[in-house]
């Protein structure tokens, strides 16, 4: 016989409009939260700035990617076109100034490996793929996508105590105060 347990994940709150999101997300940046989030139907212009999201990495991530793709196929044309088998096409030199005949080249392993390290990139800082989340167990989160605005705090963040957290969420607006509980195997 399996026994499962469950064990907190944290609270989710209802707020009746997106502005009242807004304001609700600014008073738990403020009351010094890290583990939580915002849900809503449609994105919300200056939410990151009212949850005090810092600018994502994957810009610097693309670039490098990017740049290892034009470092992968500078070598690569350069030690097949002029190191192992040295090619002279209408009395072209066959050294480091045949560079501009590489462009092409580089040019698509830099896209590619742009394309390439965004994908993954991505996947890894979303924590992607993940096939359930303990949010989905809740009767009312389906409507985040319809009509319902939301936040979730987690139970794994260092300020979260079960009654204060759930005081601040009625206090700030937050109706349909849920405590979400996720299966521990």
């Amino acid at each position: 016989m399996s026994t499962t347990r469950k064990r907190v994940y944290g609270y989710l709150a209802e707020f009746k409009s997106a502005s009242a999101l807004y304001k609700a997300a600014e008073k738990i940046r403020d009351s010094g939260f890290r583990k939580w989030d915002c849900y809503s139907p449609y994105p919300i212009h200056g939410l990151d700035g009212a949850m005090g999201m810092k600018r994502s990495i994957l810009p610097w991530f693309v670039f490098f990617g990017g740049m290892t793709g034009t470092a992968t196929a500078f070598a690569l044309a350069y030690s097949t076109q002029v190191v192992i088998y040295p090619t002279i096409v209408q009395a072209k030199p066959a050294n480091i100034f045949t560079i501009p005949a590489f462009f092409p080249v580089m040019f698509e392993l830099t896209i590619l490996f742009s394309g390439f390290t965004v994908l993954f990139g991505l996947l890894a800082l979303i924590q992607l793929p993940r096939l359930n989340h303990p949010l989905f167990a809740s009767k009312q989160f389906h409507r985040a996508t319809d009509d319902g605005f939301f936040i979730a705090i987690e139970a794994r963040d260092p300020k979260f105590n079960p009654e204060k957290t759930r005081s601040l969420l009625a206090e700030i607006g937050g109706d349909n105060i849920e405590l979400v509980e996720e299966e521990d195997a």
